[in-house]
């Protein structure tokens, strides 16, 4: 196992699917912003996840702007967004809203998208992951140039921008940050490592992201990036019993995760949200 004997002061978020009701989406979100949660998420799908895809599930960028004007205070983004399900243009141009609906508080996750059925069904071209890999590293260039450029032209294998005009900015400057969802050692770390201001493990154990790590360190090294510039984060479910997250999270912080993402899912959705709200002091004393 890799360790850091100067830990940094960790930071923690609470994200909900969006199988939830929108009561029960609007609670949790207020348990986020009162109890001090650093952000808060939703998911982006279409169909739910698990054995049976018909139950409900709500737009995620919708949602996220519904989240903006419902919180003041903890920040706000979805883990993470399927690059696939939007235009690059069309994503910039959401995530800037947001941006700006909430004061600056967006966080911007993205990722290659891999839920096959929701292409199908609404006839979105899927491809090989390699085909996905080169559009996620195409719409990264597309939106940061959007939101940073007066015009954007682009000429990719994916996608075509000429001339296109992006106003106004974000509130953040030069942009939100980017966090990046995935585990390819090849393709995903390495467009991390040229885009993203934080790297997010969808699980896995502190030894398997912290081997991770260093392979994205590598990836840094071959593109000139100072690694200490991409924050290492993970997503963790809430055990049954909560505090049985306190180990775990304490072996992440051991090997360089800064940040950690606590879901709350399955049925009664705001007692978990609120029994990982009374963990959060004690997570405090981590790292």
């Amino acid at each position: 196992m890799r360790y850091y004997y100067s830990m940094p002061a960790m930071r923690f978020g609470l994200k909900l699917s969006q199988r939830a009701t929108i009561d029960e989406l609007r609670e949790v979100w207020r348990i986020a912003d009162d109890e001090g949660f650093d952000h808060c998420w939703i998911m982006d799908h279409f169909a739910t996840l698990g054995g049976d895809p018909t139950g409900d599930i709500f737009e995620a960028w919708t949602l996220l702007a519904a989240m903006a004007e419902a919180t003041s205070r903890t920040r706000i983004g979805c883990m993470v967004t399927g690059n696939t399900y939007r235009h690059p243009g069309v994503l910039a141009k959401a995530a800037v809203t947001v941006d700006h609906l909430s004061g600056g508080r967006l966080e911007f996750g993205i990722g290659a998208a891999w839920a096959e059925n929701e292409h199908t069904m609404f006839d979105l071209e899927f491809g090989t992951v390699g085909d996905r890999m080169d559009r996620l590293e195409e719409a990264c260039q597309i939106i940061r140039s959007l939101w940073t450029e007066k015009r954007t032209t682009f000429e990719g294998r994916h996608y075509r921008i000429v001339d296109a005009i992006a106003e106004p900015k974000p509130v953040q400057r030069p942009y939100p940050p980017i966090w990046i969802g995935g585990s390819g050692r090849r393709r995903t770390l390495r467009i991390v490592a040229q885009f993203a201001d934080a790297w997010n493990a969808a699980g896995g154990t502190p030894d398997e992201v912290a081997d991770l790590s260093s392979v994205l360190d590598r990836h840094c090294a071959d593109v000139g990036r100072d690694p200490a510039q991409i924050r290492r984060t993970v997503q963790i479910r809430l055990p049954d019993k909560a505090e049985d997250a306190l180990p775990l999270i304490d072996d992440y912080a051991r090997v360089g995760v800064s940040e950690v993402v606590v879901i709350v899912m399955g049925g009664q959705v705001v007692q978990k949200a609120e029994q990982a709200a009374a963990l959060l002091p004690r997570l405090r004393g981590i790292g």
